[in-house]
């Protein structure tokens, strides 16, 4: 895979993780696990049925708890460094490059930065969902992420530069909106 397609693959795969925490790196593993992706050198890890057991029951857990009222929030403020790691290991993994610096670096940049911005962002809609249906419409939220997660995750796969572009734009959505609310506190 060049250099160019992998860095669209690990965006893609990266903020997905800002939706969803383990979905991406599940998407992943079975990727791996069916031999449509390769593993770089160092995370032949994520390649196995061990990390295929683990990673799909946390898919499971993280997918059903967004579902119960005042967990979700609380998820979320756990959901944002963790969706940091997770998009850096998944940036990291996947960029096709020799050098490990530029790929460790691109993978705290751009993977762990993209990864945590949309999750900062999933956090605020739930916090705003939270506060104006009194967490009745945050199911609704939770639906929404967890297609987005799914969804992009299997998409990013096929089109990696078309999930890439998306993932862009939503990222310059969530940074301007986020831009703006940080202007008006100050």
């Amino acid at each position: 895979m060049e250099l160019a397609l992998s860095l669209c693959l690990g965006l893609a795969l990266a903020a997905c993780c800002g939706f969803r925490v383990f979905v991406p790196l599940l998407v992943t593993n079975v990727a791996y696990l069916t031999g449509y992706l390769d593993p770089n050198s160092g995370f032949e890890w994520m390649a196995g049925w061990l990390a295929f057991a683990v990673l799909l029951s946390a898919t499971v857990l993280e997918v059903a708890a967004y579902y119960i009222p005042v967990v979700d929030n609380f998820l979320d403020t756990v959901a944002t460094p963790a969706a940091f790691v997770a998009g850096t290991v998944l940036m990291t993994s996947l960029v096709d490059s020799g050098d490990p610096t530029l790929r460790w670096a691109l993978g705290l940049i751009v993977g762990g930065g993209s990864a945590g911005l949309i999750q900062v962002g999933t956090g605020l809609l739930r916090l705003g969902s939270t506060a104006t249906t009194g967490g009745l419409g945050n199911p609704v939220v939770a639906t929404g992420e967890n297609v987005a997660a799914g969804g992009f995750s299997v998409l990013g796969l096929f089109l990696p530069v078309l999930v890439a572009v998306l993932a862009l734009g939503l990222l310059v959505f969530v940074g301007k909106r986020l831009a703006r609310r940080l202007g008006k506190s100050h």
